[in-house]
C-alpha cells in the first residue's frame, strides 16, 4: 500500500519505519524543513533503540520518504495523523494540530472517483474528534473526494516501541466503515495481537481508559509506599505478594517518583477535562494526579531531611530507561526543588542530558559518565533506572563520593547489600 503519516515524533516514525519494512511505500510528512533534512539523511532526531537502524534501512530500500508538503495524499490509501496534543494550561487537550492537518489532507484529497482513502488517527484525541475531523474533510475537500474515517489509537511504550508496534497486545480499529476496517485489518496482518473492531468513540476512549489505568497502578503502588513507610513495612514484599493474586497482578504496580512522559500525565488531564464536559464525577483521576505529585514531593522531603550536605549527584533524567524524553519527567521538578533550597546538582543521564540542558542551561553541572557525576558530591539520588546504574560497581561509588549516601528513587537496589557496603541507603516505601 501507499501510505502517508502526518507527525514524525515517536508514534509517527515508527509506524512509518514498521510499514515501510513490511514493504509499504510510506510517506511521512512534517512541517520543519531542518528535521525532514535529518530524516532523509537517517537521522531518528529522537533516541529509540534499534529505530536509527530500522529508518535507515528503508530508506535505502526507497520504502520511505519524506516531506514537508502533502503532494503523497492524493496517492494514498491510508493517511494516518500522529501530530501532538499537548494539555493546555486547564488540562484539555489542544487539538489545534489535528484540526490543521486535517484542513491539509482535505485539500490534498483524490479528486479521481476510482480513488479512495482512508483517514486514520492515532493521536491520543477526546472521544468526538475524529467526528470534527470527518466535518472538516468535508467541508475543504473537492466533491468528488472519497474518504472515510478511522481511529486506529497506538499502545506503544518509550523504549521498546518497534517490539511494541510489531508484537501488540492489540490492535484496535474504530469505524463505522466496513470498507476503512478491511483495509486497515490487511495492513495490519503482519502485526501480531488481538483485533479489537469497535465503533470511532470506542476507539477514542480505549486509548484514554488504557492510560488512566497504568496511572492509576503506578498512584496505587506510590499510595501503599507512603503507608510502608509510616509502619516500617516494606513496599516491595507487599506489592509482591498483593500482585500473585491473578486478579491484580504486580505489572507496572511500581513504587517511585511518580510517572512522567509524554503520554501518562496529560491524558489523565484530558479525560479529567472530558469528565467535567460531561457532567461525569471524575474526583478519583484527580486523586490519582495529586498521589503522583505527592510522590514527588515526599522524595524531595526524603532528601532535605537526610542529604548530609548540599552538594548531590543526579543520575537519570529521562522519564523512564531507554529513552531521551523528558516530557514531564519526575526529574525536573526534584531539580527544580532542590535549586530552589540552595542545593548544588550535579548530572548524568546517557542520552537525556542534552534535552535537560535546554530547560537548566548552566544552573546545574552535566557529567560526562556516572563516575564523573560524583565529583564534589555529599549524595547521590537515582531517578531512572538505568541498567548501567543497577550493574554499577558501587565500592567504587563509595570512595568517588564525599558521603556515602544514596536515595533511590526506583528501588534498584537491596537494602541490605548496600548498607553492608556502607552506605546509608534510602528508597521509597522500604524500611
Amino acid at each position: 500500500m501507499t501510505i502517508s503519516i502526518i507527525g514524525h515524533g515517536y508514534v509517527g516514525l515508527v509506524t512509518a519505519c514498521v510499514f515501510a519494512d513490511f514493504g509499504n511505500d510510506v510517506w511521512v510528512i512534517g512541517h520543519t524543513k531542518e528535521k525532514i533534512d535529518r530524516l532523509r539523511k537517517g537521522d531518528p532526531i529522537i533516541y529509540e533503540p534499534g529505530l536509527g537502524e530500522l529508518l535507515q534501512k528503508n530508506i535505502k530500500a526507497k520504502r520511505l520518504h519524506f516531506s514537508v508538503n502533502y503532494d503523497s495524499i492524493a496517492g494514498s490509501e491510508i493517511v494516518f495523523i500522529t501530530v501532538g496534543t499537548p494539555p493546555k494550561e486547564n488540562g484539555e487537550a489542544d487539538l489545534s494540530a489535528v484540526f490543521e492537518v486535517a484542513r491539509n489532507i482535505a485539500k490534498n484529497l483524490s479528486d479521481s472517483k476510482k480513488h479512495f482513502t482512508i483517514v486514520s488517527c492515532k493521536s491520543t484525541v477526546p472521544v468526538g474528534t475524529n467526528k470534527k475531523v470527518e466535518a472538516i474533510l468535508s467541508k475543504h475537500s473537492s466533491k468528488n473526494a472519497k474518504f472515510s474515517i478511522a481511529s486506529c489509537p497506538e499502545f506503544l511504550r518509550e523504549g521498546t516501541a518497534i517490539h511494541d508496534t510489531i508484537n501488540a497486545d492489540r490492535v484496535v480499529i474504530g469505524s463505522n466503515s466496513k470498507r476503512a476496517i478491511d483495509v486497515l485489518l490487511k495492513l495490519h496482518e503482519s502485526i501480531n495481537g488481538k483485533r479489537v473492531i469497535t465503533d470511532l468513540a470506542s476507539a477514542e476512549l480505549i486509548k484514554y481508559i488504557s492510560n488512566a489505568m497504568l496511572a492509576t497502578k503506578i498512584s496505587f503502588a506510590n499510595l501503599v509506599s507512603f503507608f510502608a513507610e509510616k509502619v516500617n513495612a516494606d513496599v516491595e514484599d507487599v506489592l509482591d505478594a498483593v500482585g500473585l493474586d491473578k486478579r491484580i497482578g504486580r505489572i507496572f504496580m511500581n513504587p517511585g517518583v511518580g510517572y512522567g512522559g509524554s503520554c501518562l500525565p496529560k491524558d489523565v488531564m484530558a479525560l479529567i477535562d472530558v469528565g467535567k464536559k460531561l457532567n461525569v464525577e471524575s474526583n478519583f483521576l484527580t486523586e490519582i494526579e495529586h498521589i503522583n505529585l505527592f510522590a514527588k514531593k515526599n522524595f524531595v522531603n526524603k532528601i532535605l531531611k537526610n542529604s548530609p550536605g548540599k552538594k548531590v549527584a543526579i543520575w537519570g533524567l529521562a522519564f523512564k530507561p531507554n529513552t531521551d524524553d523528558i516530557r514531564f519527567a519526575p526529574s525536573i521538578y526534584i531539580i527544580e526543588e532542590l535549586l530552589k533550597e540552595g542545593f548544588s546538582i550535579s548530572v548524568y543521564d546517557q542520552e537525556a542530558s542534552n534535552n535537560i540542558k535546554k530547560i537548566f542551561a548552566d544552573k546545574i553541572r552535566y557529567a560526562s559518565s556516572a563516575y564523573e557525576c560524583l565529583q564534589g558530591a555529599n549524595s547521590l539520588i537515582i531517578l531512572t533506572e538505568w541498567n548501567e546504574f543497577k550493574q554499577i560497581n558501587l565500592d567504587k561509588v563509595k570512595k568517588m563520593i564525599k558521603d556515602p549516601v544514596i536515595f533511590d528513587g526506583r528501588n534498584i537496589y537491596d537494602p541490605m547489600t548496600v548498607r553492608k557496603l556502607g552506605f546509608k541507603y534510602y528508597s521509597v516505601g522500604r524500611p
